[in-house]
Formats: C-alpha cells, structure tokens, sequence
C-alpha cells in the first residue's frame, strides 16, 4: 500500500508547539546584523548569505564549531531593547508557521551586566513575548473562538559549567569567589538563577513556566546541581533538563532522580547501551538502558526531539536515518519535535517535522500524537483545567484542517 503524502501546506497550517527553543540561537540573521552595528560587534560578514556561508552552515565539522554562532547572538543581546525586540521576533516566526504554543529558553546570566538583573533581563524578553501574543489574539478568528490563541512561556536556562569570558556575570562571580571549588561555584550561580526565576513568577507574575540545565555534559554531572533543582521542585517551577545530548544514559538517568526532570532536552542517547561511560559501574548496559527507557516510558517523561541540531553536533550521525528518533517512537515514548536554534540550525518547527516524515518513516497518525503530546506535556502557565480547555480546542482545530486536506480524522491524540 503507496504511503500517505503529508503535504507541506498541511504542515504549516497545523497547530504545533515549540517547547525547546533558544532564544540566542534564533535570531534573525538581518536583525543581528543591525543590532551588531548598533553595538559596535564586529561579525565576519555583514551579509546575511556572507554569515550563512561563514557562522550559520547546514553541516557544521563539530560542536565548537556550532556554537560560534552564539558568540555573536550573545553580543548583541545585552540590553532590554534588543531582548525585546529578538523575543517579539522569535514569536512572530513562530506565529507565521502555525506554532500556537511557545516555551523560549535562555540563560539570563549570559544577559545580566551592572545595568541589568536576571529580574530586568526576564521582563524584557516577556515585553516581547506578550506583544506579540497580544497581537496575534487580537485577530478577529481568535477573537470569536475559531481558531486557537498563541500563548507562551518562559523556561530558565541554569549552565552546568562556565568559565571567565562566558559573560560578564559569569568572570564577576569566579574572580569573587576564586578560591572556591567550582563545583561549588557553579552550583551557587545555579541557585541564584533558579530564585531569580521564582520571583519572577511569584511577585512581578511574569510566565516563568521552568528551569533547565544546558551546556557541557560530559565531565559536569546533573547532580552538582540538584540543590538548585530541589528548590525548584519545592517551589512548583516544572523541570527540563538537557541530558543524552553529547553524553550516555547515565546522564540522563540523574537529570530524571536527582532533579526531578518532568522533561529532558535532546535524549538522543537514551536507548545506546554504547554511549555508556566505559568507567561506569553499570555492569549489563543493555539491561540498564532498558529499564531506563521503560522507567521513561511509564512515567511519560517527554523528550524534546531536535533532529537537524542532532546531526549538526554528533559528527558521527552521517544522516538522519541514523537518529534514534524511530526508535523512540516504536517503544510508545513520549516524544515532542522542536527547533533547538532556529538560526543557528537553519531550520523551523515546520521542516523539522518534514525531516520526521521523509526520512524517519512518520506517518499522519504520529504527527497528530507529536502534535497533540506537545501541548499536553507543555509547561503551560495557566490552570489545569485552562490547559485542558486549550487542548481540546488545539485538537478541534486540528481536526477541522485534517478534514480540510483529507476528508478524515485520524483517531487517538496522544503518544
């Protein structure tokens, strides 16, 4: 029997989420460019075809090479002005390719100087969030109920590591505390960060919907950070960790018992008993990895699938067939697809999913499951009962589209 052919107009028109998204690594190429002007940051080029040829590629040779980028995005973004408007922009490219629910993540350390908090850099960036929001449900077809609302929110970015030269709030922390552990000092930054978040919430009710680990894996565990996590679990902030990005199962096993991960960024690892550390204790690695992925499975830990960011910074994934995305899928995990870095990887919601469907073998009824499980098993900032409300209307508005260009519903809606 020929497979079914998903169109991409059908794609674009679809209600979609983004819940892993990085707000340094997706801004507009002709925005960075005039902002780097402003600033006075020197680029390579002030081409946008001269910065996708230079910084921006489609292949990059490793993960250094794929974070140079954020050297030049990190810049730029160093007041509430160009936070504003970078966020008002990420939301609107969202807007146009059918995303209705949003999660922007980013580290507000990277941001903060002595002219701007953690507390200034969050409000900046809901400015630009909100506005866009506001504009968008403003439209007459959201207004009557006929289409669903664009809503979104703000995930806290804590780093497993850092070193002078990272930010400015970064090297004033090590040189203060220059005779302490790093260990200790990455852990305090962790915590600063994470109470940032709460107030945040809690006193100037900005959508901080969770806290996140990223950065170096490898030789940084999760659990140097579970004070931070703690606090934030015992404060109701949710959780994603990044986790089996660059690193084996292990890690992902702590980000899910030492921090209480509800979610886990990437997870591209989970289900190779190879990327083991070879100095583990885990004796039968295919019995660990089992468990784990079952462990996941049952408790519907969602992973947060970037499918071009995966291939650009695992060398030795030649091509996406490769990527244990169908794998996942075949053990009924709960799997969400995202963009990681819209500029930085060259790509959108809307082809990410393409990838899924030509090279991965997903057919209508699993993106209707993706689709829908992303925003059930997003950090939501409204009331239970509003994000069950805002789910059925998602998935009505799905179905009426699915009817649109095929004439039928797919059954199910979640993964």
């Amino acid at each position: 029997m020929p497979t079914e052919k998903i169109p991409e107009a059908f794609i674009r028109e679809l209600p979609k989420t983004d819940l892993h998204v990085h707000l340094d690594g997706s801004i507009r190429i002709p925005t960075l460019i005039d902002l780097a002007r402003e600033y006075h940051v020197e680029l390579p080029s002030y081409t946008e075809s001269g910065l996708r040829e230079l910084v921006f590629k489609d292949r990059y040779k490793s993960l250094s090479e794929y974070l140079t980028g954020f050297m030049y995005t990190g810049a730029v973004l160093q007041s509430e002005m160009s936070l504003e408007r970078c966020s008002y922009e990420l939301a609107i490219d969202n807007q146009l390719e059918g995303v209705r629910y949003l999660e922007v993540r980013f580290a507000p350390q990277l941001h903060v100087h002595p002219h701007m908090n953690a507390v200034m850099v969050l409000k900046a960036v809901n400015r630009g969030l909100k506005r866009a929001r506001d504009e968008y449900n403003g439209r007459v077809e959201v207004r009557e109920g006929r289409e669903p609302p664009f809503e979104y929110g703000i995930i806290v970015c804590a780093m497993r590591m850092f070193r002078e030269g990272f930010s400015e709030y970064f090297s004033d922390l090590l040189r203060s505390h220059r005779y302490t552990p790093p260990k200790e000092v990455f852990q305090l930054a962790s915590l600063e960060m994470v109470r940032a978040a709460v107030i945040a919430r809690d006193e100037y009710d900005l959508p901080v919907v969770g806290f996140d680990l990223a950065g170096e894996e490898a030789g940084y565990p999760a659990g140097d950070h579970d004070r931070a996590f703690q606090y934030a679990h015992k404060n109701f902030l949710k959780k994603t960790v990044h986790a089996g990005e660059a690193y084996g199962p292990e890690s992902i096993f702590q980000a899910i018992t030492d921090l209480h991960a509800d979610r886990i960024g990437h997870g591209t690892y989970l289900l190779d008993p190879g990327a083991i550390s070879k100095d583990s204790n885990i004796e039968d690695k295919e019995a660990y990895v089992a468990k784990l992925g079952e462990y996941i499975a049952d408790r519907r830990v969602t992973l947060e699938v970037c499918l071009t960011s995966n291939l650009q910074t695992n060398p030795h994934m030649e091509s996406l067939e490769q990527h244990p995305f169908k794998k996942m899928r075949a053990q009924r995990l709960s799997t969400t697809i995202c963009t990681d870095n819209r500029t930085v990887s060259n790509t959108t919601v809307t082809k990410e999913l393409q990838l899924a469907i030509e090279h991965l073998g997903l057919d209508r009824h699993d993106l209707k499951s993706i689709l829908v499980y992303g925003f059930k098993r997003s950090f939501f900032p409204g009331t239970y009962l509003r994000k069950r409300g805002y789910v059925r209307q998602v998935i009505d508005y799905y179905e009426q589209i699915e009817k649109k260009y095929f004439g039928t519903v797919t059954e199910g809606g979640a993964a």
